[in-house]
């Protein structure tokens, strides 16, 4: 099966080429001929192996080459010129940023920050303290809008590193055929950072959407998880001093493969806040308003938002000021600087919490808790 996708692939590549070079010299007819074979090969690739997760990067190039057969024909002129490439380097792959985000921006997840100091912050600042070395796969696992992202970008500011914050689909879908090559530049261009100094962090976010369990695998898409695991164990050996860390974060944990779950040596729980996690954050995010009533208890609203996340809480607080600015436009002149927003009341809040739910279920903290005894490396 994988050889007869990999050939069906590279037969798809070879017309997409084929396809550009004759756009490019203004040679519609035989252009808008190729894009058409690649799209009739893509279209294969997807009808024998329906299960694929590289289905969507192949319904992704079928639609860019649709759009520009049309603008061919005279119907559109939308086209991406970054098709016509057929390799990148790291830097069109990822964001490469220095993260706002500082530790002081994440309320509670105190286990959560000691785990991450241990395994990057101390080493980094201290390698010689560490003569067995140290942990650099690290996966952060747990309920959706919890501050995994903000945790791995505040950890980034602290060692001043090199932040690459990778969406993991982007991966397989950047160039068509070029997804191990993708995975080696992304890694190599993290170690050669660190040869000049400088900590890498490479965050990749629904990791599980890369290295999950497949039941199905076309021919790129083995080539892209074999490089990676010849990526994770260079950059986790042992015998090197490398300060190069993957972090990949999921909400789907039971989703990954063991032979890369095992390569993340830390594995560490972000649940949902708790009672004095929940009341900071209200506090964290309500100081950024305009103005706040005095009646505003953040320790009665911690109790009633018992099972949300951080996310939810911050959604909670946007839409009481949301409502404030409402009846500025509403009721008020909101062409006149000179009127300012009402205070947000306790009121405001209880009614917004009435209305919204938590965003995760008890059910799937269950399967957190349950994931977490079985395989907790913190």
């Amino acid at each position: 099966m994988y050889l007869a996708s990999e050939e069906l692939e590279r037969l798809a590549v070879k017309s997409a080429n084929e396809a550009i070079q004759l756009d490019g010299k203004g040679l519609k007819g035989e252009a808008i001929a190729k894009y058409q074979r690649a799209i009739e090969i893509l279209q294969k690739l997807c009808s024998l192996y329906p299960e694929a997760r590289q289905n969507r990067v192949y319904v992704d190039y079928i639609m860019q080459y649709q759009k520009r057969i049309e603008g061919l024909r005279g119907y559109t002129e939308v086209f991406k010129e970054s098709t016509g490439k057929s390799g990148l380097e790291a830097d069109s792959l990822v964001l490469r940023e220095k993260p706002e985000v500082t530790w002081d921006n994440i309320v509670g997840l105190e286990d959560a920050k000691k785990a991450v100091e241990d395994s990057i912050v101390f080493p980094f600042k201290r390698p010689d303290l560490f003569p067995l070395g140290w942990p650099r796969g690290i996966l952060l696992f747990g309920p959706p809008g919890c501050g995994k992202t903000l945790l791995a970008a505040a950890t980034a500011r602290e060692i001043n590193a090199a932040f690459y914050n990778v969406d993991a689909a982007s991966i397989m879908s950047k160039w068509l055929g070029e997804s191990e090559k993708n995975v080696a530049q992304l890694f190599e261009s993290a170690r050669l950072a660190s040869d000049k100094g400088q900590p890498a962090i490479i965050f990749m976010d629904e990791v599980d959407s890369l290295i999950g369990v497949r039941r199905e695998e076309v021919g790129g898409e083995v080539r892209m998880r074999n490089q990676f695991l010849k990526e994770m164990d260079s950059v986790i050996d042992k015998n090197k001093k490398l300060h190069v860390y993957l972090v990949g974060a999921t909400n789907k944990p039971w989703s990954l493969d063991e032979a890369f779950l095992r390569r993340f040596q830390k594995r560490i729980y972000i649940p949902l806040p708790d009672f004095d996690s929940r009341r900071g954050i209200l506090e964290l995010y309500s100081g950024k308003l305009f103005s706040l009533s005095e009646d505003v208890d953040f320790e009665e609203l911690a109790k009633m938002t018992e099972g949300y996340s951080g996310s939810d809480l911050y959604d909670i607080v946007q839409a009481v000021h949301l409502k404030a600015v409402r009846e500025v436009f509403k009721d008020g002149d909101p062409e006149n600087r000179e009127v300012d927003l009402r205070s947000i009341t306790v009121k405001d809040f209880y009614e917004e919490i009435r209305r919204r739910r938590p965003s995760v279920s008890k059910e799937s903290l269950i399967l957190y808790d349950r994931w977490f005894e079985r395989f907790k490396a913190l």
